[in-house]
């Protein structure tokens, strides 16, 4: 075997089955790239799975989901991690690097009922869960009448509270129910005019020790270069407002050619304030297009929506203690 490929390599990952299906799915591509390589999947509880009564706002944040996968890689015990990009903070630790974005697959929300077609169907006083401060936003703002109740756990905890009726209906990523196969869950795709994705939201990402310089130039065949400008896009301007959990915040980036366009959104969680713009620029330059972009929200008042929600989750967490 070429002394410069890869003998063996060790994914950590979460143990959910959608975390466990991406680490399969990157562990495939590396043995299709590298036949002779033993590539192994260590598989890991996080704070984030462990703490399951709480929204993520409250307890930490998207970190919690990557926290013990970076301390396997610093102590040796695995190459490299793969995320739901969606889960990876906006600032890695030092030491760390993102060496590669897949393929973005579907990026919109997803509207799963078991009694209803359409979110625009439900009727007034029915309970919809999400955790999302940016869905509850965009729920609040289209559909008052309705009530939004927290929804943690992973894909099958979460489609499991919906069985048992403790919800009219649930919103999912859609990329999620597609990878497990279980695309007829979904009643409706909510397009990004209604419901703005997320940053990152439907791409997968792969985490490495940024001194890995040969496992950085081993996995390079896997990123997906129009996916990576858009989410890098995304980022920066999620990273422009401090890339909280606390903050409803949506963009999504699309790509056409060597021209990308950024769509983006901030709120207050009851949908009352909301700031929008959107730009285009060159596919090359993502920074540049998510720093335009956070520019024009803020000359919308978005600092003010932004200040407005941290008061709000700060009195809530006071009443909550």
């Amino acid at each position: 075997m070429n002394p410069t490929f890869p003998t063996r390599l060790v994914i950590a990952s979460r143990e959910s089955r959608l975390a466990m299906w991406q680490a399969e799915h990157v562990r495939d591509r590396l043995l299709a790239l590298y036949p002779q390589c033993d590539v192994q999947i260590l598989g890991m509880t996080t704070r984030g799975d462990q703490i399951l009564d709480r929204t993520l706002s409250k307890v930490g944040g998207k970190g919690l989901f990557v926290k013990e996968l970076e301390v396997a890689m610093s102590e040796g015990r695995a190459d490299l991690a793969v995320h739901s990009l969606k889960d990876v903070p906006m600032e890695l630790p030092d030491g760390f690097s993102l060496a590669a974005v897949l393929e973005r697959e579907d990026p919109r929300d997803a509207f799963v009922s078991n009694d209803h077609a359409t979110l625009a169907s439900l009727p007034p006083g029915a309970v919809v869960g999400t955790s999302s401060l940016r869905r509850q936003a965009m729920i609040a703002a289209r559909f008052p009448w309705l009530v939004i109740k927290p929804l943690r756990g992973n894909l099958d905890t979460r489609l499991g509270k919906l069985d048992r009726g403790e919800y009219a209906a649930i919103i999912l990523a859609a990329a999620g129910l597609k990878r497990l196969g279980l695309p007829q869950r979904i009643r409706e795709l909510i397009s990004p005019e209604h419901s703005l994705p997320a940053p990152g939201q439907g791409a997968m990402t792969i985490e490495i020790r940024g001194d890995r310089t040969e496992l950085m130039q081993w996995l390079a065949p896997l990123n997906h270069f129009a996916s990576a400008q858009a989410v890098t896009a995304e980022r920066t301007l999620s990273k422009a407002f401090g890339g909280s959990c606390q903050i409803p915040l949506a963009a999504f980036a699309t790509v056409d050619g060597d021209r990308m366009a950024m769509r983006a959104m901030v709120a207050t969680p009851d949908g009352t304030r909301v700031a929008t713009a959107s730009a285009t620029g060159p596919v090359a330059a993502p920074d540049a297009l998510g720093l335009e972009i956070a520019q024009a929200l803020r000359a919308q008042d978005a600092a003010g929506i932004l200040a407005a929600c941290l008061a709000d989750a700060a009195a809530q967490d006071a009443a909550d203690a």
